[in-house]
């Protein structure tokens, strides 16, 4: 956690509000998620709804990911700061878990 404090990404307004549209919208299904338990929703509807907030979650991931990739990497490797290259290994262990 130490980097994501130091560190920041300028976004575009367009980027930004695409990746807000996605976390809002996973926080409806998680919400939608929640009404089912309260609602005493079978075990297999419910395994399948978590594993599509799993899935959309990944996909996010995945996109902030190739993002990172594209112009957080380059632009810190042209600033000297090679230790991007250790935060890229952790990132990918822990992408890859």
């Amino acid at each position: 956690m130490e980097n994501c404090c130091n560190k920041k990404t300028k976004r575009s307004a367009d980027e930004k509000k695409l990746i807000i549209n996605r976390l809002k919208r996973i926080g409806g299904q998680i919400n939608g998620i929640t009404k089912m338990v309260e609602n005493d929703a079978y075990c297999n509807d419910l395994l399948v709804q978590l594993t599509a907030v799993k899935n959309s979650i990944k996909s996010l991931s995945s996109h902030i990911l190739e993002n990172h990739l594209y112009m957080c990497v380059p632009r810190e490797l042209e600033n000297g700061e090679l230790d991007t290259i250790d935060e890229l290994i952790s990132l990918f262990k822990r992408f890859n878990q």
